[in-house]
């Protein structure tokens, strides 16, 4: 994985994210296999306190309380949020 696409997930995983899991089943009709049943399933990732704390590098963050933790993260979200709106 790249620096680049690494640097990415981090990002994502710092500020959550949804994704989707589908499942499909097929059955054998006529002798061919056909779509019985789909399911589509969302999830949401909540945003990881952890990704928020590698992403601060090399700030000392193990000296940070909880709330000054979440205020950086709300930092880092308006951040991000900014440079995926340019």
């Amino acid at each position: 994985m790249e620096e680049g696409n690494v640097k990415e997930a981090l990002k994502k995983c710092a500020v959550g994210f949804g994704t989707s899991e589908v499942v499909e089943e097929y059955a054998v009709e006529d002798g061919e296999l056909k779509l019985v049943k789909r399911k589509v399933t969302r999830r949401d990732i909540p945003p990881d306190i952890k990704a928020v704390r590698m992403l601060l590098d090399g700030d000392d963050v193990s000296a940070m309380s909880d709330e000054q933790l979440e205020s950086e993260r709300q930092r880092l979200l308006k951040c991000l949020k900014e440079e995926g709106d340019d």
